[in-house]
């Protein structure tokens, strides 16, 4: 009995490899990609497959997937029927800028017998670039086309004077403010005439990214400084349609990666590539080196937007004098971060002495976070506090805030 049911084992196992290598394409396979991956964001990957055989198939796909995810488990696993075509898709979340290659397509295919699986691999080599998140810019671009802007946390900031160019005088029509009126033209004309006044426009807008070491802390696997880059490229496209000039540069040790703050069709697409080449070091910060750059190279009064961080109030007052100095001629407007991690870890109750005594803490770096505002406020430098994750809302607020109330 246990010879017959070998020798069928083997005839069962011939008739599997029959079946599975008679057709010689069996099953075909191509990997979709997007040109490019938007850095912290998912994107989604697609992959065809299309059953050749002329019978129904049990498929497993393993891609080989670039080694900055270290993903070692991935895999796909579906049924056939005779020449269906799927489509699947997954998603990943790239947290470096950069390249990002990706290997070959593998295809397992078994019949219903299961005994034996036949691998065929597809050549889908290929390098996709990981750039700052454009995602979010399209996000963020259509949401204030269509005027949803508050339910993203984004206020209307009510106009405070008269923030405004003038551009002509005109008739009077009902309506029209009667402080406006301009008394040496009514009197020429014998009719009531008003001056007209248009936004102001054409102001320069600069996102100052610190890209030393204090900005490499991770939050959700991306660094600071990407949080900073998402942002700043999100600011300058809605600087953009503010009728704005947007700019941006980086410091470290030195100030680099400079784009002059321009409107025109090309400024997005400069600003983007910049930012993607944007590489972070471990050096010291030096904000004097950042005041005599932009004291020597930025003539007329601009906003700055300087992402940075500040963990204790010494660090501060070592820098203060320079944003200080800086704040004289520019709107500067100090970004930096909260420490959700330690809020999360606030969030614990304590039952050891020990856990008591991370705890105050912890409560004592959270507090000095808000003492670090309170400290550039009374110096009459604007700032945002904000969590990474919150970081693009609240510098949009803060840019619509200044120009509605016409502090540039």
């Amino acid at each position: 009995m246990v010879k017959l049911l070998f020798y069928l084992l083997l005839v069962a196992f011939a008739f599997d490899v029959f079946l599975l290598y008679r057709n010689k394409t069996g099953i075909q396979a191509e990997r979709i990609l997007p040109e490019k991956l938007s850095n912290g964001d998912e994107n989604s990957i697609e992959i065809k497959v299309v059953n050749r055989f002329q019978f129904k198939v049990s498929v497993k796909i393993i891609d080989e997937l670039p080694v900055q995810w270290q993903i070692r488990d991935f895999k796909i696993e579906s049924l056939l029927n005779i020449s269906e075509e799927k489509k699947f898709t997954y998603h990943v979340r790239p947290t470096e800028r950069g390249e990002y290659h990706f290997g070959n397509l593998n295809v397992f295919s078994s019949s219903v017998l299961r005994l034996i699986a036949r691998r065929q691999q597809f050549s889908a080599e290929a390098m996709i670039p990981n750039y700052p998140s454009f995602l979010q810019l399209k996000k963020y671009d259509f949401i204030a086309f269509t005027n949803r802007l508050k339910l993203f946390g984004l206020k209307k900031i009510r106009r405070i004077g008269h923030t405004m160019e003038f551009e002509q005088i005109k008739d009077y029509t009902t309506g029209d403010d009667v402080r406006n009126l301009n008394w040496k033209a009514t009197a020429k004309r014998n009719s009531l005439m008003v001056n007209q006044f248009q936004d102001e426009k054409s102001q320069p807008v600069y996102s100052v990214i610190d890209k030393g070491r204090v900005m490499k802390m991770p939050f959700n696997q991306l660094s600071l400084v990407d949080y900073a880059i998402n942002a700043t490229l999100v600011i300058s496209n809605i600087v953009l349609k503010k009728h704005d000039k947007a700019g941006m540069f980086t410091f470290s040790k030195k100030v680099g990666d400079r784009v002059i703050a321009q409107r025109r069709n090309a400024q997005m697409h400069l600003i983007l590539e910049t930012l993607y080449n944007v590489e972070t070091d471990f050096a010291e910060s030096d904000f004097s080196r950042l005041y005599v750059d932009v004291k020597r190279h930025i003539k007329q009064r601009s906003l700055l937007l300087l992402f940075t961080n500040f963990e204790t109030m010494d660090a501060l007052h070592r820098q203060l004098p320079y944003l200080q100095a800086i704040n004289k001629t520019h709107l500067l407007v100090v970004i930096f971060f909260e420490n959700t991690e330690l809020k999360l870890f606030m969030g614990r109750k304590a039952i050891t002495t020990h856990q008591v005594f991370e705890k105050t803490i912890a409560e004592k770096f959270i507090y000095e976070k808000k003492l670090i505002v309170n400290e550039l406020h009374k110096y009459g430098i604007q700032s945002i506090l904000t969590a990474p994750e919150n970081l693009t809302v609240n510098t949009i607020n803060k840019y619509l805030e200044i120009k509605a109330r016409g502090l540039l």
